[in-house]
């Protein structure tokens, strides 16, 4: 989800009809986490993202197809294309690993710190006076917000909140470091691409991580399963199951793929559109209900039920935000 700010020369109703397309990003973003996490418990944490990103990357080359990669400046593609690349396929897998569909929702919203760490990063860089001050205000926020929903009815506990990191650590850290890189994404890449967009370009990129990721820890995981075998010999195993993995699934397991992989695609392409047409300001105010929209909408497709305090964290997240933006409005 990539935050742009800035004026078009869109106006009247185009523009609002534009606009209310890239909100139309945020709603289809809400539903990411919890589809991603139904793709998972059917297919696996591995294989399930990458059918989706799949399933997305082909629908991407075919309603938004990029640009001439003669156009695209090469610092882009690479600084770029790592960081978002790494950014969803740590968050992809970071849902999949979650050991419950509870615990996936908490992930998911540490994922939701990437605006803050966005506006502490661009602070820094900034040489503005004063702005780094004004972004700590919210940074304390939506940090405290994570803490208290992970914490779970303990509230503002920094020890059971860890406690509970540390019962399955990975899917924190990769949530984490995945905000942490589209921080750096949204910062830095507008300068390099020089209004190229590289998302359908990417896209694909992630697909082969996700794959390679998959077949590795399939061929790791069969030879150390005590049968003797090599990695080798594990590879080609996970190569020969595939078709009975894929075979055995339920028709609803491949429309929840379908969906996310929609869910994904589409939010960019209407992101896209409304970044070209639409009122950037809006878009991204509106896109700071993004962390509470995801959590309502996991809880109703995960039929997980949320304590008061993950859902004030969860505002908490929200308010950060809220409260970087206006600050650096001054």
């Amino acid at each position: 989800m990539r935050l742009v700010l800035g004026k078009n020369e869109n106006s009247g109703a185009n523009a609002t009809a534009a606009t209310a397309v890239g909100m139309m990003a945020i709603v289809l973003w809400s539903l990411m986490m919890g589809l991603v996490r139904l793709v998972s418990e059917s297919f696996g944490a591995t294989l399930g993202p990458a059918l989706i990103y799949t399933c997305g990357a082909a629908l991407l080359l075919v309603f938004r197809r990029p640009k001439p990669l003669s156009q695209a400046p090469r610092r882009y593609l690479l600084i770029g294309g790592a960081l978002f690349v790494f950014y969803e396929t740590s968050i992809a897998l970071s849902i999949g690993l979650a050991a419950s569909a509870a615990q996936s929702v908490e992930i998911s919203l540490v994922n939701y710190l990437w605006p803050t760490l966005m506006v502490l990063l661009a602070a820094a860089v900034s040489h503005r006076r004063h702005a780094v001050p004004y972004a700590i205000p919210g940074a304390i926020v939506a940090t405290a917000g994570v803490i208290v929903s992970v914490g779970g009815n303990s509230g503002l506990d920094w020890q059971v909140a860890a406690h509970n990191v540390s019962t399955n650590p990975l899917p924190y850290l990769l949530s984490f470091a995945g905000a942490f890189a589209w921080a750096v994404y949204a910062v830095a890449t507008p300068s390099m691409a020089k209004g190229y967009d590289g998302t359908s370009v990417f896209f694909p990129l992630v697909t082969c991580t996700l794959w390679i990721i998959h077949f590795i820890t399939e061929a790791v995981g069969g030879s150390q399963d005590g049968s003797g075998r090599s990695w080798i010999s594990g590879l080609e195993a996970a190569f020969g199951n595939l078709g009975g993995q894929l075979g055995t699934q339920p028709v609803t397991a491949w429309l929840s793929v379908l969906f996310a992989a929609m869910a994904i695609a589409g939010g960019y392409a209407c992101w896209g559109y409304g970044i070209l047409h639409g009122s950037m300001e809006k878009m991204a105010v509106a896109s700071y209900a993004t962390p509470l929209l995801s959590v309502a909408a996991s809880a109703v497709l995960l039929h997980v039920s949320l304590s008061v305090p993950f859902w004030v964290g969860a505002l908490l997240v929200v308010a950060g935000s809220i409260v970087n933006w206006l600050l650096q409005k001054r």
